[in-house]
């Protein structure tokens, strides 16, 4: 409970009253978008505004050059007429040199499909590989990882597992991923890079393993790389040029990538990701895939039969956006890594705060080293479970998401950084001070 002796922000009354309006009973195991509803209800009762960490949306500008690229695509007509399901011709030619340009991989255009999204092409994805053997039904998740991702199985009631990566970097995730997929059910294995929630980022010989396992049990490997780019402790904004992105593609042809717009570009509100299929997996023959869906071949059923049947094609003017920043990252007109480099110093300072009153960085390594400051980052308190703490917090202003969400075996929060501008850093510190008062 909290004491009411000492002052809060928001009156523990109105966060317990919302909670109750909202059915919630254990925030530890709220949605992200249940804790946005409960926090927006709260500043409209309130007047406050909070210090928002609960979603990762990004809060930088969009790239002018991918709004003037889609303004002139209006300009010419195509909101009037439906985008190929494949993809308009110039989208798919860039997205497949920004692969190879970042990445070092090929994968040719007709592996390269926009979606409405990351999570549309996780969705069609779920679906096809879950299809593809029959005795392999389940997927593994690499986590902690986007919850969401769990509620599309749900959705789809598809099996999963999972198990908490931490205790299992560098040569000890061999041997736990091995104790997986030795069962033979595993049809896929799923995981972001950049990690969402802890910023972890797996190494050379990580990925590798990862890679070589997918070859040895005929594993189709789905690598989320929502945070393209954003390990900010390598640059890999030179086109064609080492460093590169990390990925599991330069060991395994078994991979799809999820690239998203949304935070290297700063075009989440246009809902356009990118779905890059191996020219392998792409090409593939599965006689399962015939029986359930009519076609064999994994490619068209990705394309022809689930993204087809699920929004008939994605947005016509923002694939044009898309390409253009694509080509301008490509031909070295638009730095990819510059723009975004705000989200570090951001996480650098608030986990200063954060530790100075008290708390401590949850997943704190990367191995041997430091976890890097980027999008996200985690907190706990002591004494607290993620769930009683983020409750505290909305009594200071302050939300976030428990990591029990997240595939985690640790209580705690993850914070996003990006809707928390420097300006705003007194009033995060003035917070947690009357935070940290009120538990002495």
């Amino acid at each position: 409970m909290m004491d009411t002796e000492h002052k809060t922000i928001i009156d523990p009354e109105i966060v317990k009253s919302t909670l109750e309006h909202k059915n919630i009973s254990d925030l530890g195991h709220s949605t992200i978008r249940e804790v946005v509803t409960i926090v927006n209800e709260i500043e409209e009762r309130t007047g406050e505004k909070f210090i928002r960490m609960e979603m990762g949306v990004p809060s930088l500008p969009p790239c002018p050059i991918g709004v003037e690229a889609e303004i002139e695509a209006l300009k010419n007509g195509v909101a009037s007429k439906y985008s190929m399901l494949e993809g308009v011709p110039t989208f798919k030619s860039e997205a497949s040199r920004f692969v190879k340009a970042f990445m070092n991989i090929d994968v040719d255009p007709a592996g390269c499909i926009p979606t409405n999204g990351s999570m549309q092409g996780s969705y069609a994805l779920f679906m096809g590989v879950s299809k593809i053997w029959p005795q392999k039904d389940t997927i593994l998740f690499i986590d902690p990882g986007f919850p969401v991702q769990k509620i599309q199985l749900e959705v789809l009631d598809i099996k999963h597992e999972t198990f908490d990566v931490f205790h299992y970097r560098g040569e000890k995730l061999k041997d736990k991923l091995e104790s997986y997929l030795a069962k033979g059910n595993i049809c896929a294995i799923v995981y972001s890079n950049p990690n969402n929630p802890t910023w972890i980022c797996f190494h050379e010989d990580e990925l590798e393993t990862i890679g070589n396992l997918a070859n040895q049990y005929d594993t189709i490997v789905i690598e989320d790389l929502a945070y393209f780019g954003m390990d900010f402790r390598t640059d890999i904004s030179i086109p064609y040029k080492p460093p590169y992105q990390p990925t599991v593609a330069r060991y395994t042809d078994n991979f799809a990538l999820l690239i998203s717009s949304s935070k290297v570009f700063s075009y989440a509100g246009q809902r356009l990701g990118t779905l890059c299929i191996s020219n392998k997996l792409f090409n593939s023959y599965f006689e399962s895939l015939k029986i359930r869906f009519g076609k064999a071949n994994f490619g068209r059923v990705i394309v022809g039969r689930l993204l087809y049947s699920l929004s008939a094609g994605a947005s016509h003017s923002a694939q044009y956006a898309i390409a253009a920043m694509y080509k301008a990252a490509c031909d070295g007109k638009f730095n990819i890594v510059k723009e975004v480099k705000e989200y570090g110093i951001r996480a650098r300072l608030m986990k200063e705060l954060f530790v100075k009153y008290g708390f401590s960085i949850i997943y704190d390594m990367d191995i041997d080293t430091p976890i890097a400051d980027g999008f996200y980052f985690t907190i706990g308190y002591p004494g607290f479970t993620g769930g009683e703490l983020l409750e505290r917090l909305l009594c200071y202003g302050i939300s976030a998401i428990a990591l029990k969400n997240t595939g985690s075996e640790k209580e705690g929060l993850r914070a996003c950084v990006s809707h928390t501008e420097q300006s705003r850093f007194p009033i995060l510190e003035e917070r947690l001070k009357l935070f940290a008062q009120s538990l002495h």
